[in-house]
């Protein structure tokens, strides 16, 4: 008997390899990309290249090859035929299991963001099934690097804010179990739960109770579409106890993965969230605390035609070769559709809200970033300053072509919290002062606001002051040039004058946006407060402002951006107008 099951181990094993040894031959073939029109937008490591510039750039430590060798040993596709992770699905997996050289996870959690019809329920159910009996916790190292083993109190659950949704998973696992499987872990599989190993491991399907969710000590939560998870549903509160949950748990070693379509603006779900949280990393507003996101969304220029619906969805449908395309581009030609839907499903793309004051994509699809501003090169340039709550910005516009590009911004720095923090003035002085090092400035103009210092004195006006005297000689264009208060700097955008001049610019910014007629240099930072910025209608037409007042959302830098093309405008003008009144009097 012994015999028999030291041989059926080391058959095991055998297979286990077998496997293994079939995902790292495939893997390490040179990356190939469907030749296509409209090249997608990759995000996540998943999507990197290494430094040859060929081949896949792979974790350097992961345990996903065991577990993807648990898996197509274990699972099955269809019975009699074993489970099989496309290659963009295992890259993934190896990086949601890659860990550092201590052994803890490189990411804490992780949003898998694909278009409609993508496989990602079956993903989540298979990272489920192997979460709940598979080799997904270091338990030892060799020579050939981490070796993973099963977590003996696995807690597993897969979440949504409707019952709908968690069946959408928990349907497929008693044909994703095979017959092998479930007789070596003693399976039982039922409506909302299942046990294996004599109930030591458990998996549930949750939804919308936040209160009875806490305390669980779950080892992996799978929230399923959390582009429907909202404040109205629980969805947020849910997903602010799945986060405590995971992270009381030993050594971090609990962790969440959202599965999302492309959600809509300004609904405020939780993958919207999540999304803001991943580009203010990028930004450098926030502490990187490991969020792994992965997206394939289709560029933000692919039109949405018959024509080119084809050659899009094959680009951005990545190893999913059984969506047919075909069938997906007559959805899209269905007149009952809204464009914006046929977007975010079938494009992947984040489409704009319905008082959303930009179209993200028309925003995106004019970044220049490789358009440098050479130095000496004449620019114009607005500032809008706050003093703790706000981001206070400079924002340049080249005078040649009108590209638009951001010197610098000032915002509460991560982790900061109460009213300590002021922006540091030194530091605002210290960048001006390099811009007029830097560029020929012929129109400087700003915003000081009404933000006030502990005295009482408006917070701004000693340096706007200061400028004034400094630059003023050498600006062409001043931004009060009559009365008593004549000054080449200070503007302020509250008096009705001034709202009529800049309403008329975000208009006209607007339009010049969806028609390209200038660039920007894609700064995430700016591109984060266009995306933030709402419509904002007045007795002049529409500007633009934050959601509400109190809204974290900041939209400071699209502030400074269309001040910067206004500018522009005005000094053309002046000029203009100057040349034309120009000659000699007898």
């Amino acid at each position: 008997m012994a015999v028999s099951i030291a041989s059926a181990r080391r058959d095991e094993r055998e297979e286990l390899a077998e496997i293994e040894a079939y995902y790292r031959a495939e893997l390490a073939r040179p990356a190939e990309f469907p030749s296509v029109q409209w090249k997608p937008v990759r995000i996540g490591p998943t999507w990197a290249l290494d430094d040859d510039g060929i081949h896949w750039r792979l974790p350097e430590y992961t345990i996903g090859w065991g577990v993807l060798a648990w898996c197509g040993r274990w699972l099955q596709e269809s019975r009699g035929v074993g489970w099989q992770f496309t290659l963009e699905q295992a890259r993934f997996l190896l990086w949601w299991y890659a860990i550092d050289e201590a052994g803890r996870f490189l990411y804490r959690d992780g949003v898998f963001q694909r278009l409609k019809g993508h496989g990602k329920d079956p993903l989540g159910a298979a990272l489920c099934a192997a979460e709940m009996l598979g080799p997904v916790r270091v338990v030892d190292w060799d020579d050939s690097g981490p070796v993973g083993g099963d977590e003996m109190n696995a807690w597993v659950q897969t979440a949504a804010v409707s019952l709908k949704q968690t069946k959408n998973t928990m349907r497929l696992f008693p044909g994703l179990f095979s017959d092998e499987a479930k007789a070596r872990y003693a399976i039982q599989i039922g409506r909302e739960q299942i046990h294996a190993l004599g109930d030591t491991r458990f998996m549930e399907a949750v939804t919308s109770s936040p209160a009875s969710l806490e305390g669980a000590r779950s080892t992996f939560v799978l929230m399923n579409e959390t582009h429907h998870w909202m404040a109205n549903n629980d969805g947020h509160e849910m997903a602010a106890v799945i986060e405590r949950n995971a992270t009381k748990s030993k050594g971090g070693a609990a962790r969440t993965l959202r599965i999302t379509n492309a959600y809509e603006p300004g609904e405020d779900s939780v993958a919207e969230r999540d999304r803001e949280a991943y580009e203010k990393v990028l930004a450098g507003e926030a502490v990187d605390i490991g969020l792994l996101y992965d997206s394939l969304e289709a560029p933000p220029e692919a039109p949405l035609t018959l024509e080119a619906a084809p050659s899009v969805v094959e680009a951005i449908r990545g190893d999913s070769v059984w969506l047919d395309t075909e069938v997906i581009v007559k959805s899209i030609a269905d007149t009952r559709n809204p464009p914006s839907r046929s977007r975010r499903f079938w494009y992947n793309q984040i489409t704009a809200a319905e008082d959303a004051w930009m179209d993200p994509q028309q925003w995106d699809a004019i970044a220049a970033p490789d358009q440098l501003v050479l130095p000496g090169e004449p620019i114009v340039a607005f500032f809008d300053g706050s003093k703790s709550d706000d981001t206070t910005a400079l924002v340049g516009c080249r005078l040649s072509d009108g590209h638009v590009f951001v010197i610098d911004c000032w915002a509460r720095p991560a982790g900061e919290r109460g009213r300590g923090w002021i922006v540091p003035r030194q530091q605002v002085d210290e960048a001006v002062a390099g811009m007029f090092d830097a560029y020929k400035v012929v129109a400087f103009f700003a915003d000081p606001s009404d933000t006030r210092d502990d005295t009482g004195e408006r917070f701004w006006e000693p340096l706007l002051d200061d400028w004034h005297r400094r630059y003023g000689p050498q600006l062409k264009l001043w931004s009060v040039q009559s009365g008593d208060r004549r000054h080449s700097i200070a503007w302020d955008m509250r008096s009705k004058e001034h709202v009529n001049l800049f309403t008329a610019a975000a208009e006209r910014f607007v339009a010049e946006v969806a028609a390209g007629l200038f660039t920007h240099d894609g700064d995430i930072r700016l591109r984060q407060h266009v995306r933030n910025a709402r419509r904002r209608p007045n007795e002049f037409g529409v500007s633009l402002g934050k959601e509400h007042r109190e809204s974290a959302r900041k939209v400071d830098l699209a502030v400074c951006a269309v001040g910067a093309r206004m500018l522009r405008r005005l000094y053309q003008n002046k000029e203009t107008s100057t040349k034309q009144r120009s000659g000699k009097v007898w």
